[in-house]
């Protein structure tokens, strides 16, 4: 485990390591397209999985996925990033990095900082059925040597091959990892309402010796995190430190992940609740005081104003919350539902009914500090199977997370200079 004066330091690597171009500054903000990893879009997809077998794989991610936040998987002194939990995630972006522009698909992951990509030479790599990006195709590739500001300050610790190179590591919650170079390049992202935008001199990592988990399909991990070489960190001022999202139900293809002026919430409707950034970064906390079901309002614990008590991810399907917490929320959803209950056939949910009976699924509202969201049944139970649905909520005692199903439909916006998150109910099948 990293110890307090290795994650100080590597706090210490502001946005002030990366300049951009004035030229590929956007003015009016621009988006990109996410791309949900079981839609037809996604190179995860399988025509052969029924619907039920990929909402299984997908609550079992969640389940894994604490492992992601857990102390004890956090960076070693010799991380250049925290942990990211391998291919967990449940969106997927296109980004080129180098010039010319090199295309990959990678993960996006509010749960992870660094941006990386496997990169020839890799004799220890994973298998990836696309080609992987060679820096020597690249006329803006630099790697950093070993006395760089960013080596110090990004890893933490000198790690240096014999040619003075600068290395990163980070580890994974189900032991995979990645190894590399620490890296200068240009990052180019498409936007879906103009030219693409470019940002020269980002830090990634190219990754020559990575093993675990990672599945062949993607090719990469963009870190969406707080901490300081994530993608929204290192676009810094150039977007006003605003980025935002609109997840569509899981029965539609794909979202947009806004950045600049296009990232602003506002209009009827739009509540904020504190963005709390607790000792890395990197993961956005937020204070959830309770959640009603009716009348009834279950109190949430550890709620004290500001403190930060559930971490809101996109990567992170169900909604997991301390067990006697669920216990009580579970049992104020069957005193009001009273439908014929079931059994899940994933083994996933204890609280599950048949879809033929009469449910009346209420209306819950999560209660966060300075904000209370109406969660629509959408956002509040899965149909698991043609006859049963279930409450997309699970026990967990290692850590509270806000997942993406709870957050279907709100367009999302994550403000990390005013340090809020705003919430705004919008169909985002039309954003």
């Amino acid at each position: 485990m990293a110890t307090s004066a290795a994650l100080a330091i590597f706090a210490l690597c502001l946005s002030c390591l990366v300049s951009f171009d004035a030229a590929s500054k956007p003015s009016q903000g621009f988006s990109v397209e996410l791309i949900n990893r079981d839609s037809p879009n996604s190179p995860f997809y399988n025509p052969e999985e029924t619907r039920t077998q990929r909402l299984a794989n997908a609550f079992r991610r969640s389940i894994s996925r604490v492992h992601h936040f857990s102390p004890e998987s956090q960076i070693s002194t010799k991380a250049a990033e925290s942990d990211v939990f391998s291919n967990q995630g449940d969106y997927l972006m296109r980004i080129s990095i180098g010039t010319p522009p090199f295309e990959i698909l990678a993960i996006a992951d509010t749960g992870s900082d660094l941006i990386w990509t496997q990169c020839e030479p890799c004799s220890n790599c994973y298998q990836q059925n696309v080609p992987l990006f060679n820096p020597k195709s690249s006329s803006t590739y630099r790697d950093f040597s070993c006395s760089s500001r960013q080596c110090t300050t990004t890893s933490g610790t000198k790690d240096c091959d014999s040619d003075g190179i600068c290395h990163y590591e980070a580890s994974y919650g189900d032991g995979s990892f990645t190894n590399g170079n620490l890296a200068a390049e240009t990052i180019t992202l498409d936007s879906t309402s103009g030219p693409p935008v470019s940002f020269p001199n980002s830090i990634i990592g190219c990754g020559h010796n990575d093993r675990g988990t990672f599945g062949p399909e993607g090719s990469g991990i963009v870190g969406l995190g707080g901490g300081s070489v994530s993608l929204v960190s290192q676009l810094g001022s150039t977007i006003g430190g605003k980025f935002s999202y609109c997840l569509v139900p899981a029965t539609a293809n794909s979202s947009k992940l806004n950045f600049g002026s296009n990232a602003v919430v506002s209009g009827t409707g739009v509540q904020s609740t504190p963005l709390t950034f607790q000792i890395l970064k990197t993961f956005y906390f937020l204070t959830l005081e309770a959640i009603s079901v009716g009348h009834q309002r279950v109190e949430f614990p550890g709620s004290t104003p500001g403190t930060g008590n559930i971490i809101i991810d996109s990567g992170t399907t169900l909604t997991l919350v301390p067990e006697d917490f669920f216990s009580d929320l579970s049992s104020a959803v069957d005193n009001v539902i009273r439908g014929q209950r079931a059994n899940d056939p994933t083994g996933t949910f204890s609280l599950c009914y048949s879809i033929q009976s009469d449910l009346n699924i209420p209306t819950l509202t999560a209660h966060f500090t300075g904000a209370d969201l109406e969660l629509q049944p959408l956002n509040t139970f899965l149909p698991v199977s043609d006859d049963v649905t279930c409450l997309a909520f699970v026990p967990n005692s290692q850590i509270a997370i806000f997942g993406n199903v709870a957050q279907t439909n709100f367009l999302i916006g994550y403000d990390l200079e005013g340090k809020t998150v705003s919430f705004k109910p919008t169909d985002c099948t039309t954003e």
